[in-house]
Formats: C-alpha cells, structure tokens, sequence
C-alpha cells in the first residue's frame, strides 16, 4: 500500500511538472542587423537550458522551447544575465519571436521581443504579413490592398490578385510623423505560391528614425511533438 501511495504521489507530481511546461515551435529573428543579440539560453527549469541563435537576415530554423505557464525567458550565453522575456498568446504551437534593442535603461532588459503566432490566417500561401512596431500610424498599399495599421497592429494579406507577368505587385509604406504622411518605401514585390513575406514597421533604436524592414520566407513552422516535461543535463 505504501508504495502504490508513493507511486500515485510521484505521478502526480510529474503531471502537474509537465502541465506547467509549454512545448512550442519558434523561429527567430532580429530587426537590427548590425548588432543583433548574441546566442541566448532559454531556461525552461535549473539546469535546463535550449540555445537559441537569433539570425538577421532570414527566420531560423525551428527551435522547440519551453515556456513556463505563457512565459518565455531568455538568458545571455555570453554573461548568463537576463536578456528578454515574454508572454505567449494562450494558443498556438508555433510562434515568431522578432528582437529589437530596447532603449538603453538600468533597470530594463536589453532586448523586446514581438511574438507573432505562425499560422496560416497570418500568412496566407504567396501571401505578407505586416506587424506595425512604430509608435504612430503606417498606411501601405499591397497589389490592390489599401489598409492603415495603429500602433502594435498587424494583418496578414492574402497573394494580390493583380499581378503583372513576372508575378509583380506594388507595394507602398506610409508614416505618420506628428500630422503629417511620409512615404518610406516604394517597390514591387514577386508574389509567388510557397513564398511569403514577413514586413515590419518600426523605429530605429539608432538613428531615430521610423523604418521598413522585409523578410521573404519559404519556409513553415513545425509542429512540437506531445508535450514532455524536459530533462535536467547529466552532470
């Protein structure tokens, strides 16, 4: 009887680890290419520890991490001092995870982190995702798409319809500065089936000044297998 109790404890107990762990794909990326962030550690529990590299001029691979509850915490592999942390949406398996360098404080972490859920409402097939990370408004034309986009809004857009013979389709960003619209970028992007674009509006730690920055992506984000409370390292 006492070991059946000391096994339904243990059980119990393993149960309520793994329910508070959360196994989720992430790909990364940071806006900054000059000085993106170094290698970071996401730390699921002492002595478990996921190495993360942050690219810059495409999303990484897949990286499956474990955040405690809705909660992500990232560690640098250089100092071992706290670099960013953030909250995941409740659902979801799959997420991008955009780092931009926050401004300089001693009492804040070097980095913020964006989470974008990868899923396919957010990206359609041929499709662009846009994320507004400027502290006003951005309006942008995209094919025949006209929209504005406040502060942390974001939309995805389905492949344009209007295309030209090379599969070509306009696009034009807009910011808001004070009361007045400056255009920041005109182009014409390839819209092509498996390809998408990841575009994202935001200010530039360094210069000050408001930016667009796109990403063309091929790849999908991979579904984590169950989720399993992790292993501590062998010492």
């Amino acid at each position: 009887m006492r070991t059946l109790c000391c096994y339904l404890l243990f059980l119990c107990s393993a149960i309520s680890y793994a329910q508070d762990f959360r196994k989720v794909a992430c790909r990364f990326i940071s806006l900054d290419s000059a000085a993106p962030p170094p290698p970071l550690l996401n730390i699921a529990e002492k002595d478990v520890e996921i190495r993360c590299t942050i690219t810059t001029d495409t999303l990484s691979p897949a990286t499956f991490c474990f955040a405690k509850g809705n909660t992500l915490t990232f560690i640098s592999t250089a100092d071992r001092k706290p670099a960013a942390t953030t909250t995941l949406p409740p659902n979801g398996h799959a997420f991008i995870l955009v780092f931009v360098a926050a401004a300089k404080s001693p009492d804040a972490l070097p980095w913020r982190v964006f989470v974008i859920e990868d899923s396919a409402k957010n990206f359609p097939d041929g499709g662009a995702f846009v994320a507004n990370f400027y502290h006003q408004d951005i309006r942008f034309l995209i094919g025949e798409s006209k929209i504005m986009l406040h502060p942390a809004g974001s939309h995805g857009f389905a492949r344009p319809e209007k295309r030209d013979h090379f599969n070509m389709a306009p696009v034009v960003f807009e910011f808001q500065q004070d009361d007045t619209w400056k255009t920041a970028k005109e182009s014409m992007l390839r819209f092509l089936p498996g390809l998408r674009y990841l575009i994202f509006a935001y200010l530039d730690p360094e210069s000050g000044r408001p930016r667009i920055v796109t990403f063309r992506d091929t790849g999908t984000a991979a579904k984590p297998p169950a989720t399993k409370p992790p292993a501590a390292k062998q010492p």
